[in-house]
């Protein structure tokens, strides 16, 4: 079991001036997981002030370093990671209930991600000249944004930091990565990991903390700019105070996307495809395409398609290598996604598959009643007007909406509030190019293909505002300079 007496500050080990110690249990049977301390509001105010000397400390400090010379440590670091990847999938499992199989895809893939930043990095134009009004020069420089206060949400939280630590740092940043409080344990090794492969001191803190703690940080003086994953509502808020005091800020938030399938689909190719793209991760996944839209003709087809399918899979510990779905991530979770499940039968939605209740003679009864654990379930014949159309649900519930056409498919997919993910289904790929181009998110895939990490991520409309990896998401540290000389 692990447990950390010490917050990390500025790259080292020291003293709580007064936060409390968490205790991390199992969803899956309320084992203990590990112990960790969590900020309190001077913790934060001693993280912002060694994360601000450090960026003020002149020449030679991390914000004036050359760009490759800070390229160098992230790259260190990535490897570093990479070696551990395994034990990091492992713990982040125990902490959250992902399945084991779905954490180490992820931990696989975060090597990908962080070197589409450092190739980021290597081609991006720190600082260029042109010429002048009239005579002389322009010099057009990016520099650091300057303090972040990077925070991050339980279902990914790996994937989630880096993500925001490795553009922010290869900008030159200083940076507090603020923990979730159910994944507060895994966070803790990138600390070590990162001072390992040469990152300064004062250059990065790691808390946890809780909601009050965490808005403290969001709203202190002391910091520049705010990376947030997580709720729309939460984003909503940071908006606000990020607003009120005119400081940076970047959303990735929630999700609610459609999946079409058109009139030409292969359904037997594509139904393993659709179930993990709703239920990957337990379904709590702000991409995950909980709305699947189908042809009137086809609909009783696709869902006897999709249930066949749904029905193999195992749910039960996430230690499992065959387990594909695990518990929910607290009994707050549970008792929202149970809740969802019985409005969606209220609102006249087919119940398909699953329901109310925790599932049955899966690795043993008691065990489930103990863990965070629902029913996986598919609602048929929904329609979008329903709030389990409308509202991410964060679990394992699928809904399928019918629809007359591609015109009628389309108008359902962009009616939303959101705009994160989407995806097609068509034996015509350039069939399939032409609906996603027309929907309003900002990511589609079409049939099983999935975007490169140099490409941007987010989200339209309620989804957030900004963008991760890829130079466009290095573009979110920097600051604009131009010097006539």
């Amino acid at each position: 079991m692990n447990v950390f007496e010490q917050l990390f500050i500025g790259g080292r080990r020291t003293d709580s001036l007064g936060g409390p110690m968490l205790a991390l249990h199992s969803p899956h049977d309320g084992s203990l997981v590990g112990r960790t301390r969590a900020a309190s509001t001077a913790d934060i105010d001693a993280a912002v002030a060694a994360a601000r000397t450090a960026f003020n400390g002149g020449d030679g400090a991390w914000p004036t370093m050359a760009p490759a010379e800070r390229r160098a440590v992230l790259a260190r670091f990535s490897r570093l990671h990479a070696e551990q990847a395994e034990a990091f999938a492992q713990l982040v499992s125990r902490e959250n209930g992902s399945p084991l199989w779905f954490t180490r895809l992820l931990h696989g893939g975060i090597e990908a991600q962080s070197e589409a930043y450092l190739q980021a990095a290597d081609n991006y134009p720190w600082e260029a000249r042109m010429p002048g009004q009239g005579f002389g020069q322009t010099v057009w420089r990016r520099e650091p944004v300057g303090v972040v206060a990077a925070v991050i949400p339980w279902n990914a939280p790996h994937q989630s930091a880096l993500a925001k630590l490795f553009p922010a740092l290869l900008a030159g940043c200083t940076v507090i990565l603020k923990l979730a409080e159910e994944t507060a344990l895994d966070g803790q090794f990138l600390g070590e990991l990162f001072t390992q492969a040469g990152l300064p001191p004062g250059v990065l803190s790691i808390v946890a903390a809780d909601k009050t703690v965490s808005e403290y940080l969001v709203s202190h003086p002391g910091v520049d700019k705010v990376a947030f994953t997580g709720s729309t509502a939460a984003g909503r808020r940071i908006a606000a105070i990020a607003g009120g005091q005119l400081k940076r800020f970047s959303l990735e938030l929630g999700g609610k996307s459609a999946g079409i399938v058109l009139d030409d689909a292969d359904v037997p190719a594509f139904a393993m495809n659709m179930v993990l793209a709703a239920f990957a991760n337990n379904g709590e996944s702000c991409v995950a395409k909980t709305r699947l839209l189908v042809p009137f003709e086809r609909h009783d087809e696709i869902v006897a398609a999709l249930v066949a399918v749904a029905s193999q899979l195992k749910v039960g510990d996430p230690s499992s290598p065959q387990t594909v779905i695990g518990p929910l991530v607290s009994k707050a979770q549970q008792a929202r996604v149970a809740g969802y499940i019985e409005l969606g039968i209220a609102e006249g939605a087919t119940l398909a598959m699953g329901g109310p209740g925790v599932p049955e003679g899966l690795d043993g009864q008691e065990a489930l009643n103990r863990g965070n654990y629902v029913r996986p379930t598919i609602f048929s014949n929904v329609n979008n007007a329903m709030r389990i159309a409308r509202e991410e649900i964060f679990g394992p519930v699928l809904c399928v909406i019918p629809y007359d056409g591609v015109e009628d498919a389309i108008r359902i997919a962009n009616d939303s509030d959101y705009g994160l993910g989407g995806q097609v289904w068509t034996r015509d790929p350039a069939r399939g190019l032409a609906v996603a181009r027309r929907i309003r998110t900002g990511t589609f895939e079409v049939n099983a293909a999935a975007p490169d990490f140099r490409a941007p991520f987010g989200g339209y409309k309620q989804s957030g505002m900004g963008r991760e990896f890829g130079a466009e998401g290095l573009g979110e540290y920097v600051q604009h300079k131009s010097i006539a000389i």
